[in-house]
């Protein structure tokens, strides 16, 4: 069979952890329309008959500007070294610049397995000629049956790499984080932009229950009040919804407990003390 891994890249809000969620069919990427919300190279597995399909997603293709920054480009540049197929995808609703078509340029130089793919095409089709492999919309489905085929054609042919009925190598503590932080995200908007770390201190399971207690990490006191809200009605908000996504995943009662902590300038320290390699 033919089976290897995909590094899904791009530019902010092109639509990648969208995209990988759609193809596994599971929640294993964060998304939210604001940008760079990817922060570590989340894997989604997708397996049939005939091949096995690794997507590795990435945070978008940017500047960095701090530690966390340069955190998120690292793994750009790891996932591109480890790729056996590079999905560069683009937003069609956005133009095309020079900086983005110097970047793809590079990437077909370097290796032959690179596919560009237009997203959004049930919006606004801006397809320029000569830069576009295949057309899809994550919303609609429509064009991925084609992307699948084109990436197929340029996967290895090898065993498969994990079981047959995974669909992600992340753990499930990593994976109510990210759940966490995507609520962060899309609840707080612009108040807290990326703010916010979510760790998970302990985890203890029994046959029965499952206890986890989380730290949110923000970067000063104003912003730990806009997250436990009035009354703390916001973390309670927060809390509940992390404990049904988790409850789901273990498949028995969870038992939530969040905790808000101050660490002035962390996206400046070191960035694995606050698990962004777990």
């Amino acid at each position: 069979m033919r089976c290897g891994y995909i590094a899904v890249i791009g530019r902010s809000n092109a639509g990648k952890s969208s995209l990988i969620n759609k193809l596994v069919g599971e929640e294993v990427a964060v998304v939210s329309h604001r940008k760079q919300t990817t922060r570590n190279n989340i894997l989604g597995i997708v397996t049939d008959e005939t091949c096995q399909m690794v997507f590795i997603d990435t945070p978008g293709v940017h500047h960095s500007k701090n530690k966390l920054d340069r955190f998120m480009m690292k793994n750009v540049r790891s996932a591109i070294s480890t790729a056996d197929v590079i999905v560069y995808l683009i937003d069609s609703t956005c133009a095309v610049d020079q900086e983005e078509r110097d970047y793809i340029k590079m990437l077909k130089e370097q290796t032959e397995n690179v596919i560009v793919a237009f997203n959004k095409i049930d919006k606004q089709k801006n397809v320029e000629n000569g830069i576009a492999d295949v057309l899809i919309s994550v919303k609609s489905g429509e064009g991925l049956d084609r992307l699948k085929e084109l990436i197929v054609e340029k996967l290895p042919e090898q065993e498969m790499i994990y079981s047959e009925d995974s669909y992600t190598d992340k753990s499930v503590k990593f994976l109510v984080c990210e759940h966490i932080r995507g609520i962060l995200l899309d609840k707080f908007d612009n108040e807290i932009p990326h703010g916010v770390a979510v760790v998970a201190e302990n985890l203890d399971e029994t046959d029965r229950v499952v206890n986890i207690e989380i730290s949110l990490i923000c970067e000063n006191e104003r912003h730990k009040g806009i997250i436990i809200g009035k009354g703390g009605a916001n973390l309670k908000e927060i809390g509940i919804s992390a404990r049904m996504y988790a409850e789901s995943l273990f498949e028995k009662k969870v038992n939530i407990k969040i905790f808000v902590k101050v660490d002035e300038g962390w996206r400046d320290k070191n960035i694995t003390k606050y698990g962004y390699t777990y």
